[in-house]
């Protein structure tokens, strides 16, 4: 690790002392502290990186930004297909209702995908259960996000537990965005129709915005060739049969701000969410499930209580419920007439969390902006239920004597009722101790009622190499609290819980670039390592803190306007992750992975998008003997129209142009029950209208 950190620091000044010296014209006089909204408008701009508005190349870390005009662009239809542009993020895909797989820079693990922290508003939409965005995700549409920005590192210092691999902020539309009213329709592939109207309003100091959007799908129709039962019992298989991914969503976010009070009211409710390739890998046309996710927010900031400072206050409330609508086959077999109407379950659970937080920025020291803020936790996972005619005994699954049969409040339930509470602190100086360099350093402090504590600390220090070039050393640590499935789960056919788990743990290294060398030419690139302890993976068939697990890579982006008509960006990432015992790939993610996009606008109302996504080949974890997944790439296209004085707009999209053949590997945790992979989406074609009144 020494050695390491001592490579990597020379490196960083060797990079940055060849940029030659600042001169004194620079962005970050007064930038990074004093534009006004005028001058944000003209450039982009983050506040993930550190909870202040700052330029993003001048951010304390690695982050990417995505603005709505950048998703109309794209022709994405939901938010799986915009982070996949993201350098060094790949979205795989879980058996389990084809749950999407955020890996940033190779950091894979369980098929719950714990390891990244998705936010909305600033608020996470992390489940106690499985430690995601539940299960039952279905998605997340498009049309009511304003921008969305992504931390490719730790965040921990700042976002406590699970902001570990990388962080990502959905930040919707407010009223000032939306300008009236805005209605549409999308029709396409696969029987998917959608609907959605945006409202946006102002009556003196109050300001009104709702977002609603609906959407029924069937789902993309791609075959499993061998499933889990093909293996088990080929005469009881489905396989080959199609991937099984219909579902219903309904998405509704409010938006109310009077002076200086905000509350926000999010909805997401998902219908007949159909279980992709089985809940345990076999294939199951006839299990549906449905989720509700209801998330409340208050908060209040105050500028003039005392002189120079802002402070907050900020309440959350949660509540989240999935539950099954339709049995789920686990296994279609009667195992020689032990299970005669195969092997059924439907289990279900509901949580509820509550979170305060009060924070300040101290701005009365010259040089120094202080966050500094402490808050409070609670979460309760109650009412977990399952019917079932299984149990567990010595050797395995094995028939209940009573059939089909209600085992919730028993201890033969999926899942005990658990609660969890915690509480933080943390402070942190932005220090701009010249003119060119600036300073960021923090540290998060967290109790946890389970496992007990953890500190979190971070630094970036940035220079502002010269009026052009900017350079950036970052360090930071991280941590996940393990879920309560990973803790605690019982009678379980998918998982066993181990309550003797330690949070894993992650140190992250990087040193990062950014040059635009005129106005509408922009390069930026980094290098980055990290270490993990006691990562939590399947060893001999139970969850367990494995061996130490290392990575390094690197990653790189340029845009560039040719013109006011036509524009293009470009992305390259590759990193190696691997086992430190063992030095072996850890797998499951590509090394390579690069995105390319042509934006041309060809007449004033008109415009068109042309992006290709390659993937590059994806290695097999440790034990496991298959070829590795092999490479791909697709290409989709968007032609988009305004007309009516840009009331009215149209847009067709054509998604994998090509029909490539692609797959997302199938887990091998705790073994290979899915030989041929996990089957994308072939070529899908999307047409929409809007009207703005």
């Amino acid at each position: 690790m020494i050695t390491t950190t001592r490579r990597f620091c020379a490196l960083s000044l060797a990079l940055a002392a060849s940029a030659g010296y600042a001169t004194d014209d620079n962005l970050f006089e007064d930038s990074l502290w004093a534009l006004s909204p005028e001058e944000l408008g003209q450039i982009r701009v983050t506040s993930i990186a550190s909870g202040t508005i700052t330029p993003l190349d001048k951010a304390a870390a690695v982050t990417t930004v995505i603005t709505a005009e950048d998703i109309a662009a794209m022709g994405a239809t939901d938010i799986d297909e915009v982070l996949e542009t993201v350098p060094g993020l790949h979205v795989g895909r879980s058996f389990q209702a084809y749950f999407p797989l955020y890996t940033f820079r190779g950091i894979s693990g369980s098929d719950y995908n714990p390891q990244a922290l998705l936010l909305i508003n600033g608020s996470p939409l992390t489940t106690l259960a499985f430690g995601n965005r539940y299960t039952i995700w279905g998605g997340m549409p498009v049309k009511s996000i304003s921008r969305i920005e992504v931390i490719r590192g730790p965040g921990s210092a700042l976002y406590g537990a699970d902001a570990f691999a990388g962080v990502i902020n959905v930040i919707t539309k407010t009223a000032s965005e939306m300008e009236g009213t805005l209605t549409g329709t999308r029709v396409g592939s696969f029987d998917t129709y959608s609907a959605w109207m945006l409202h946006g309003d102002r009556i003196g100091d109050l300001e009104l915005g709702v977002t609603f959007e609906y959407m029924d799908t069937r789902g993309q129709k791609e075959e499993v060739k061998e499933d889990f039962m093909a293996l088990l019992a080929p005469d009881d298989s489905l396989a080959p049969g199609e991937v099984n991914l219909g579902r219903r969503q309904a998405e509704l976010h409010m938006d109310m701000a009077y002076k200086e009070v905000t509350v926000r009211v999010g909805y997401q409710g998902r219908y007949g969410v159909e279980t992709g390739a089985g809940v345990a890998q076999a294939l199951d046309p006839e299990g549906e499930y449905a989720s509700d996710r209801l998330t409340l927010e208050f908060l209040h900031t105050n500028q003039d209580w005392f002189e120079n400072w802002e402070i907050s206050t900020q309440l959350t409330y949660f509540f989240g419920r999935q539950k099954p609508t339709e049995t789920s086959v686990i296994f279609p077999s009667t195992f020689g007439g032990a299970f005669p109407d195969r092997v059924l379950a439907e289990p279900g659970y509901k949580e509820e969390h509550a979170r305060i937080q009060l924070s300040s920025i101290f701005r009365g020291w010259k040089d120094h902006r202080i966050r500094m803020g402490i808050g409070y936790f609670w979460g309760d996972l109650y009412e977990t239920t399952e019917k079932k005619n299984f149990l567990f005994g010595s050797r395995g699954i094995e028939p209940n004597p009573g059939g089909f049969e209600d085992f919730s409040d028993s201890n033969n339930v999926w899942l005990p009722e658990k609660d969890r509470t915690s509480y933080f602190i943390f402070l942190q100086d932005e220090w701009q101790f010249t003119q060119n360099w600036q300073l960021t350093s923090g540290v998060r402090y967290d109790h946890y009622s389970d496992f007990g504590d953890t500190v979190n600390p971070r630094i970036a220090l940035v220079w502002a190499s010269t009026d052009t070039l900017t350079t950036k050393l970052l360090y930071g640590r991280a941590f996940r609290a393990p879920s309560f499935v990973e803790l605690y789960a019982i009678s379980n056919p998918v998982t066993l819980g181990n309550p003797d788990l330690d949070p894993e743990t992650i140190d992250s290294y990087e040193f990062a670039v950014s040059y635009q060398p005129t106005a509408k030419l922009q390069y930026s690139g980094n290098l980055f390592y990290y270490k993990i302890e006691d990562f939590i993976n399947f060893e001999g068939g139970k969850l367990a803190n494995s061996n130490s697990r290392k990575g390094r890579g690197w990653e790189f982006e340029v845009s560039y306007a040719v013109s006011d008509e036509l524009k293009m960006t470009a992305n390259y990432a590759y990193q190696r992750a691997t086992d430190e015992e063992t030095g072996k790939d850890v797998g499951d993610a590509p090394n390579y992975q690069a995105y390319g996009r042509i934006d041309y606008k060809i007449v004033p109302n008109t415009s068109v998008s042309t992006q290709i996504n390659w993937i590059g080949e994806q290695k097999r974890a440790d034990g496991d003997g298959r070829d590795p997944v092999s490479d791909y790439a697709t290409v989709d296209f968007t032609v988009r129209r305004k007309t009516l004085e840009d009331r009215l707009e149209m847009a067709l999209s054509i998604r994998n142009v090509f029909d490539r053949e692609a797959y997302a590997p199938s887990t091998s945790r705790p073994m290979v029950a899915i030989p041929g992979d996990l089957p994308l989406e072939g070529r899908s074609l999307y047409g929409e209208v809007s009207y703005r009144f």
